[in-house]
């Protein structure tokens, strides 16, 4: 019992205890009142050492700081840091004497260690404002060198970490209030940073009253109140009666709520913790029972909302057509309301269809239920970014075959959005359904939703196999819907749907087409075209299904949808859609006439720029398949012209939307990250980049080496090809070169080996068996395509070679070139009978010996320094002549009199025109840039 209750029997002690409570509390707080100024008073007396001084300082600001790291406040953090420092600096003296104090050290090599971590977390950087990023790589410095001098200490710490005082006492309970260490009245820097147990409140002690005396009093005042109560004082007690009955349940509800509480306070930490342990145990256990007895369901969290579901039909209800669309509308209405079980929503929609099929009410009814079963499978998720499971897609797949079945059967079914729900005919009757609803709109959904499941399946994985064997599914409802929109559609719907299939078929390589073709190499041209008249007669006769079939190229199918959306769309994206998709379908079959007409004719390329960037991406891959395709038939500078833009940005991944570039993560927010995501490509469409790259390199190789060796002097020497520079720059920084490995390294080698003229090592590092893995056996026509690469590379190694060595030679016989390069006396002459004439090479050809004669007409290295000192000095003076012409304000207007300007008209006439002719002789001299190389 407290010193509270500890009185002597006395006349206190029979009053009631209202007035104990009410008399005794007021002294209670007195004497603490009392007792904690004498505490106060005491600790003004103390009398401290400068070290408990200094010590006390430094504990203090090491416990703000570990306040400030656990709440990662890094300005907090380095303004104490500062501090302590300082405060540190201050007790050098003491800490000289009685050595560095643990608990520094141990906060040195915390802090340290707590800043490289933070460090280290580029995602929490990222989270971080911007002055507790800056505060955390200032104090990141700060640390690193103040610690320098504390290396050993730091050091000795780490091998044998000990806790330090003030740590070791904070871990510890509090104890009690009343012991000695309390009673003596010192405080040190260790019992200051000590936890001190709250002193308990008034509202406790009422409570200890309440509980003693509840007990007590309640039998005692019985007794009390017959014998010890005069008979005067009944009147009074009678008066009070009530109130000491309401104090009394009062005591006894705060007593019960004491012990309550009380017995929660008492647990021990140890006990919770085990059982919470034992709770999902019992939880398990409990699942386990019920799966067993098969009675029991297992509810979600949290206040289940009451929705009822919306009852079929009652007993004895006559089940008609209006009755149905009735209790159809009554389950829409709770279509995307919070709450709604979108599963159970679906299945009310199938057992309504199955009543509706069962009391024959029509096809009617039943399109319309049909129409709202596939929209609620689309709306089973609302996450545009989220993809259908695979269990709704098959049901997705599913209905629509299935309306489509009814839409084939009955042709006296009229659907269509402009079909007003008032206008609707869904009850049997004489004349035809009409239905509200757009079995376009679903298809195209399907398409989408097709491409968000590829988009989200790992590609590397069967599961990616098994979701790609569903385009032929989905091509088949595509072929399906074309055929009776055919029929029904308008031409807008019909556009529409053409295009959906063009985007199904304009990617794939038609290898029985391709075959075809490599069989009828043999036959004439004008048989060939009698194929192809039949075929197409064949095409126009089938008027039922225009669908791909065995003996249908994919060829016929590309030029039949697209020129029905060339004639007949009104929208500029279904037609531009239509076009791009049409010239990638040519270029990837090497029609590269046939696309490179349709793109020049279509004029895409000057308004591409404000199209949207699915139709960009589109664009993108387009071009590239062109460049892929010249590159085949071996229009070098072509193949390098279509894939300039796309490989010169460096963001090739990117532009053609197979995928996001880390670097430019910063760039663009989360909600911009998933925009961009769901525009990309899948992977079965992907274009490969290495090839891409490669193709691009060897171009550029092809064109960029003759030309470096015609113009080794020239000082306005262009770069036709800055990315293959680049390549070469780093080829020749590396200090060791060893064997190629990566396909740049390869193209690199072949370049320094085609510098040189030798075009046999050239050819081994372009075509081997690494390359042929990576790049060359990826072309559905592999040796033609390996036969061009080596006739070209024979062609440019042998101008290289001219260019390079014809100061060496005064005459080289062309036997000896055709030998050198294994190329025809007629390929060699008319290789450089084009140099001489486009004046890339000063020589002639002397017909009966077959030679070449060199003129020498070349520039030496010395002759080459004084003309570019002449032209800089010609610069220099003209530069001169018009700063002089401004500043006498006669510039323009004075060569236009005619009293005057006679003889000036005249010279400004004659420099001009010979300005033109050095111009035109410039031209002609660097020729080979700037006119049409595939010519020789």
């Amino acid at each position: 019992m407290s010193r509270f209750f500890a009185r002597s029997d006395s006349e206190s002690e029979e009053s009631s205890s209202d007035d104990e409570i009410t008399d005794k509390a007021p002294g209670a707080t007195f004497k603490q009142s009392l007792l904690l100024s004498d505490d106060e008073e005491d600790t003004k007396r103390v009398v401290r050492s400068a070290k408990d001084k200094r010590f006390e300082e430094l504990t203090n600001l090491i416990k703000t700081i570990r306040n400030a790291m656990k709440i990662r406040d890094m300005s907090k953090c380095l303004e104490e840091f500062e501090q302590l420092c300082r405060a540190f600096l201050k007790s050098k003296n003491i800490v000289d004497k009685e050595g560095i104090p643990p608990f520094y050290i141990r906060l040195l090599a915390d802090l340290e260690d707590y800043l490289n971590q933070l460090w280290e977390d580029k995602e929490g950087k990222k989270k971080m404002n911007k002055n507790n990023a800056k505060a955390l790589s200032t104090l990141r410095q700060k640390i690193r060198k103040y610690n320098r001098d504390f290396e050993s200490e730091i050091a000795a710490y780490k091998e044998n970490p000990q806790e330090s005082a003030d740590e070791e006492e904070e871990e510890k309970e509090p104890e009690d209030s009343g012991s000695s260490s309390d009673s003596e009245g010192e405080v040190s820097s260790k019992s200051f940073l000590k936890k001190k147990p709250e002193a308990p409140s008034e509202a406790t002690k009422f409570l200890k009253t309440a509980k003693g005396s509840g007990d007590e009093s309640s039998s005692s005042d019985e007794d009390d109140d017959d014998g010890d109560w005069s008979p005067s004082d009944t009147g009074s007690s009678s008066e009070t009666s009530d109130k000491e009955e309401e104090n009394a349940l009062k005591r006894k509800r705060l007593v019960t709520f004491l012990k309550v509480q009380r017995a929660q306070d008492t647990e021990k930490p140890g006990v919770r913790k085990e059982e919470r342990k034992k709770k999902p145990k019992q939880k398990e256990q409990i699942e386990e029972e019920a799966e067993e007895e098969g009675g029991w369901e297992k509810v979600n969290r949290g206040v289940p909302l009451v929705k009822e579901k919306p009852k079929m039909f009652a007993k004895g209800t006559e089940i008609n057509t209006a009755v149905v669309v009735k209790k159809l509308n009554e389950i829409l209405q709770a279509r995307g309301k919070k709450g709604t079980d979108r599963a159970a929503q679906i299945e009310l929609f199938h057992a309504l269809a199955a009543i509706a099929a069962e009391n024959n009410l029509g096809q009617g009814i039943l399109v319309k239920i049909k129409f709202n079963i596939i929209a609620s499978l689309y709306d089973y998720n609302p996450n545009l970014a989220a993809f259908m499971k695979p269990d709704m897609w098959k049901k997705c797949l599913d209905c629509i075959d299935e309306l489509l079945d009814i839409l084939f059967e009955h042709n006296n079914i009229f659907i269509g959005e402009n079909i007003a729900e008032d206008s609707e005919n869904l009850a049997v009757s004489d004349q035809p359904f009409r239905v509200r609803g757009c079995i376009l709109t679903l298809v195209e959904r399907m398409d989408e939703e097709f491409t968000k499941i590829m988009q989200n399946t790992d590609p590397h994985s069967q599961e990616y196999v098994d979701n790609l064997k569903d385009e032929g599914r989905v091509c088949g409802i595509v072929d399906r819907l074309l055929t009776y929109l055919e029929n029904k559609g308008s031409t807008e719907e019909i556009c529409r749907v053409y295009l959906r299939r063009i985007m199904h078929t304009y990617y794939k390589f038609d290898y029985k087409a391709h075959r075809r073709s490599l069989g009828l190499q043999g036959e004439t041209k004008s048989e060939q075209d009698q194929e192809e008249s039949k075929e197409e007669s064949k095409e126009e006769s089938k008027e039922e299904s225009k669908g791909e079939s065995e003996g249908e190229d994919s060829a016929v199918i590309m030029d039949r949808l697209c020129k029905f959306i060339y004639a007949k769309d009104r929208t500029d994206r279904i037609r531009t859609c239509a076009i791009l998709c049409h010239i990638y379908h040519h270029a990837l079959h090497s029609r590269w006439y046939q696309a490179r007409d349709l793109m020049l004719m279509s004029h895409l390329q000057d308004n591409i720029q404000h199209a949207d960037p699915p139709v960009q991406i589109l664009y993108n891959r387009t071009m590239v398949q062109l460049g892929i395709c010249a590159f085949r038939q071996g229009m070098i500078k072509d193949a390098h012209n279509a894939l300039l833009d796309i490989q010169s940005s460096g963001r090739a991944k990117e532009l053609l939307g197979q995928g996001l570039l880390m670097r430019n993560m910063q760039e663009r927010n989360a909600e911009q990250e998933k925009i961009e995501k769901r525009r990309q490509v899948p992977f079965h469409m992907h274009i490969n980049l290495e090839l891409l790259e490669c193709v691009y390199l060897v171009s550029a190789m092809l064109l960029e080496i003759p030309y470096m060796a015609a113009h080794e002097f020239d000082a306005r020497r262009r770069m036709i090809s800055k990315q293959f520079h680049h390549q070469l720059r780093v080829g020749e920084r590396q200090p060791l070169l060893g064997p190629p490995e990566s396909m740049r390294e390869h193209v690199v080698a072949a370049s320094k080996a085609m510098k040189m003229g030798d075009w046999r090592t050239c050819h081994s590092f372009i075509i081997n068996e690494k390359m042929n893995s990576k790049v060359w056996d990826l072309f559905p026509e592999i040796q033609r395509v390996r036969e061009m690469l080596v006739r070209k590379i024979q062609e440019e190694s042998l101008r290289t070679y001219l260019f390079t060595y014809s100061s060496v030679y005064d005459s080289i016989s062309m036997a000896t070139l055709s030998e050198m390069f294994e190329l025809e006396m007629p390929t060699v002459h008319s290789i450089i009978s084009k140099m001489i004439i486009n004046e890339e090479l000063m020589a002639s050809l002397d017909q009966p010996t077959q030679t070449v004669m060199m003129h020498r007409t070349e520039p030496t290295s010395l002759q080459n320094m004084a003309l570019k000192l002449a032209e800089k000095l010609g610069n220099l003076v003209e530069n001169n002549e018009r700063v002089s012409d401004l500043k006498q304000g006669i510039y323009g207007g004075y060569f236009n009199r005619d009293q005057k300007g006679g003889y000036q008209q005249k010279q400004s006439y004659q420099r001009d025109q010979k300005s033109y002719q050095q111009k035109q002789s410039g031209y002609q001299r660097g020729g080979y840039r700037n006119q049409n190389q595939g010519n020789y």
